[in-house]
């Protein structure tokens, strides 16, 4: 595979410097991309630039990822407004143990050929004192420069501090260190860091005369011109802790008909005769939401797990009348929740629960899913009431706390739409 050719057709460059055309002409290329730890996660907005460093190693190349413990303790300024909130050591050093193994899921640092690097810029920066960085980095990068970058101006029309002004300076340096002792070739990112990127070839060329290469991607928005990875509860993360799997199969599954298309080939490591396949198949009847399921199912795969994959579709066929009474209690209470968000909630205590209560009571007086016991005794005559999706024939039924799913829950439906959730306390 040649490298520009696969990003080019999946859309996935923004800028590039000239010489970056050539590498599919030439030889391996050592390149890296810069992730700050200021969260315990990364995001799905981290996977575009995730997927330059897949697609870099599968065509060959050999990628590094920083993650970086001391641009993370600054923050970035490109694209933001304000100024980050300063962390401290420690939670730096927490996120960026998590982020490493999140990165594990999608670079091959053990390849016979070529193997991923991870690497933290804390270990190289750490050793300069104000006085060598002053004389290494910022000797070699004027005032003017660096105020020509769109960001900086942005930001200086409202607020940059000196220590975000340094970022600049510190991540060239970035650049300018794996040069040095990785041979590192190309930096690569967002288009929003194309300044940061464009610095460190100029101090790299001010310091060596070498000429290294820069590449971006285009920063992903939704067909609405809305920011791509967020909901209304925020962003979307790789952590199962931060967003469920079934959350995250979620997300995938109700992207547009018009973003799929697009989605899938930034996302998906499908070649382009399988996507295009794909896309065809998908057009015959785009209310099967084909490319959604299959772009949910590998990225769920890929992230999480084949497991976590099959109780997703489990938990998502649920809601449309496919669940099982078996299906429901193979759900943790988690999942469960978020399968049934939204939806009316009820509770009843535990002690009355133990003694029994009667469907009818629990139906009509204890939860209000029904007006009136004679309603509910109707409804559950024509075989309209389910509880934890087992239907009742019998009104006379006395419900106890053996029916309890996760020993917290009673799942209620009333027809074939409209569920319950009645909790004990």
């Amino acid at each position: 595979m040649q490298f520009i050719e696969e990003l080019r057709w999946r859309g996935l460059i923004n800028d590039l410097t000239p010489e970056t055309e050539k590498m599919d002409a030439g030889e391996m290329v050592t390149a890296y991309i810069g992730f700050d730890p200021t969260a315990a996660s990364l995001h799905i907005g981290s996977l575009v630039p995730i997927m330059l460093l897949v697609h870099l190693q599968r065509c060959g190349h050999r990628p590094i990822a920083v993650v970086g413990g001391a641009t993370a303790m600054i923050g970035d300024p490109s694209g933001k407004a304000t100024e980050r909130k300063l962390l401290s050591e420690a939670d730096v050093n927490h996120n960026l143990e998590k982020i490493k193994l999140q990165l594990g899921r999608f670079l091959d640092f053990h390849a016979e050929k070529n193997p991923a690097i991870i690497v933290n810029n804390y270990d190289w920066i750490k050793e300069m004192n104000v006085l060598t960085f002053l004389r290494e980095v910022g000797k070699h990068l004027t005032i003017n420069y660096m105020l020509g970058k769109g960001f900086i101006k942005t930001r200086l029309e409202t607020e940059l501090s000196f220590t975000e002004f340094n970022y600049l300076l510190i991540q060239a340096y970035d650049y300018f260190w794996l040069h040095q002792h990785h041979q590192c070739t190309l930096q690569m990112g967002g288009s929003d860091q194309w300044g940061n990127i464009t610095t460190g070839i100029e101090l790299i060329r001010k310091k060596t005369g070498d000429t290294v290469l820069g590449l971006t991607c285009p920063l992903l928005t939704k067909s609405d011109g809305s920011k791509f990875g967020k909901t209304e509860e925020g962003n979307v993360w790789l952590d199962p802790e931060m967003t469920s799997p079934y959350k995250f199969y979620q997300f995938w599954l109700n992207c547009s008909d018009e973003d799929i298309p697009k989605l899938t080939r930034i996302f998906s490591l499908k070649n382009k005769a399988e996507i295009e396949a794909l896309e065809a198949e998908h057009s015959k009847a785009v209310q099967l939401r084909l490319m959604q399921k299959e772009l949910a199912k590998e990225l769920t795969i890929r992230i999480h797990s084949q497991q976590d994959y099959a109780i997703a579709l489990e938990a998502s066929e649920i809601l449309f009348g496919k669940g099982t009474t078996e299906t429901l209690a193979r759900l943790d209470e988690k999942t469960f929740l978020h399968v049934f968000e939204g939806v009316p909630q009820s509770e009843i205590s535990s002690g009355e629960l133990s003694a029994g209560i009667p469907l009818l009571d629990l139906l009509a007086e204890k939860t209000n899913i029904f007006p009136s016991k004679g309603e509910a005794r109707k409804m559950i005559q024509g075989g309209g009431v389910s509880i934890n999706k087992e239907k009742i024939e019998d009104a006379s039924l006395v419900v106890t706390g053996d029916r309890l799913l996760n020993k917290k829950h009673l799942l209620v439906q009333k027809g074939k739409k409209n569920y319950y959730l009645v909790s004990v306390v």
